[in-house]
């Protein structure tokens, strides 16, 4: 390993993370893992790259310097960011998978027992075929899983880097509510959440922003099309602002025009939620008792609204087609996993079905204490912000919003009255 003071986390990280993760080897008897999965060859060495399409991987030996496989041009990543001193870069007009099997033969590991992460996005059925008939004097097993029993506790220094993310979170969602009122098409709205974010500090998520307004909040998982807010419609935000590839994640709703009788109760059911969440979410707690907390708030309503996905799920190191590690850990029934120091949550008590025709989100992202539960956007005001169609007077805008969190009780009244 090559000591050195210029990435994300200290050189000593990395290498408990690295023996972390030789010691679960051991356990699992194997000599060697080939790790494939972006996020885990960025957890283990501070590597990343647009250019996962192409395959790499980093091969972790149980005895021996570890080395990584990859496209020639993605090698400078390496060189540039990582403590990785071995690289066996394939050329464009090469074979990844079989330099990847010579590398295994040339550093001893033929006939030894090697796992493989079978599960990744990355590690190709074609590829996995033909590593499987070109290395066939070795026993290959699936480890899946294996990086990731570590990724899934956040050490101190990491949560101090998804603090510099929650920054840029607040700031993207600060310039998103400004920014969303009648007239005002959902692509601006974008913009001038990208904006703020890059501004701050943030980095390129692995989602872009989600906005939609009015009955697109129906669709999931959309984000801007074009489309101009219209009076009385809302706008639903979710925001995942990124630093070092740690991503924090919020939900906000901008109402523009007059709060309805069910948008202010479902607002207080997703408040109340969040606020149990904090009060109870602990270690020990299981993940199926987590989700029931939020599940039986929300169902509790009058407004014809479901919370029909996960309540949760773990946050942190992402790469695009996702910024949640859900596929680690989720919060749903039946699961016994239990709540752990160190974990990290963006817990979603969100309405779907408002009136048969809105969805609406207020949302935060958790860490796990000692003996209870933290906020990254503590100081950040979870009340929906209601901007009253003003376009015939001066102020087209209406009131600038804020953001930061006021006196609750009075916010609420306020906007109910």
């Amino acid at each position: 390993m090559l000591e050195r003071d210029d990435m994300t986390f200290p050189f000593t990280e990395y290498q408990r993370r690295i023996g972390d993760l030789r010691k679960r080897m051991q356990e699992r008897l194997l000599d060697a893992v080939i790790i494939s999965d972006a996020e885990n060859i960025m957890y283990l060495t501070d590597y990343q790259t647009t250019g996962y399409s192409f395959f790499q991987a980093l091969v972790v030996p149980l005895e021996g310097e570890p080395w990584m496989v990859t496209r020639k041009l993605e090698e400078s990543n390496v060189i540039a960011r990582t403590w990785v001193s071995v690289t066996r870069p394939y050329p464009d007009t090469g074979d990844a998978i079989q330099m990847l099997v010579t590398s295994l033969v040339e550093f001893g590991l033929a006939g030894k027992t090697i796992g493989y992460e079978r599960n990744s996005y990355y590690f190709t059925a074609y590829h996995q075929d033909f590593f499987h008939t070109s290395f066939t004097k070795s026993r290959l097993m699936d480890c899946f899983g294996i990086v990731e029993e570590g990724r899934i506790i956040k050490s101190a220094v990491e949560l101090d880097v998804m603090k510099k993310a929650a920054v840029a979170t607040k700031a993207g969602m600060q310039a998103g509510i400004e920014a969303a009122r009648p007239g005002v098409t959902e692509n601006e709205i974008g913009a001038a959440i990208c904006h703020a974010m890059f501004s701050a500090g943030g980095e390129t998520p692995a989602v872009m922003p989600y906005v939609t307004s009015g009955p697109r909040s129906m669709i999931g998982h959309a984000t801007w099309e074009g489309r101009t807010v219209q009076p009385g419609e809302h706008v639903f935000l979710e925001i995942a602002g990124c630093f070092r590839r740690y991503h924090t994640a919020m939900m906000r709703t901008v109402v523009c025009g007059e709060l309805s009788d069910s948008m202010y109760k479902s607002q207080e059911l997703m408040k109340q939620a969040l606020d149990t969440a904090r009060k109870e979410f602990r270690p020990g707690l299981t993940v199926s008792d987590a989700d029931k907390l939020m599940r039986n708030i929300i169902r509790e309503n009058d407004v014809d609204a479901r919370l029909i996905t996960r309540s949760g799920y773990s946050i942190g190191i992402a790469f695009p087609p996702a910024w949640d590690e859900g596929y680690i850990l989720s919060l749903f029934q039946g699961s016994s996993e239990i709540l752990r120091p160190g974990m990290t949550f963006h817990v979603i008590p969100w309405m779907w079905g408002i009136d048969g025709d809105k969805s609406c989100g207020i949302s935060d992202t958790f860490y796990i204490t000692e003996d209870s539960c933290g906020s990254f956007f503590d100081d950040v005001q979870q009340d929906f912000t209601v901007k009253p169609d003003t376009r015939d007077s001066k102020d087209s805008g209406g009131a600038k919003p804020v953001l930061v969190k006021a006196n609750q009780k009075t916010a609420a009244t306020s906007q109910k009255a």
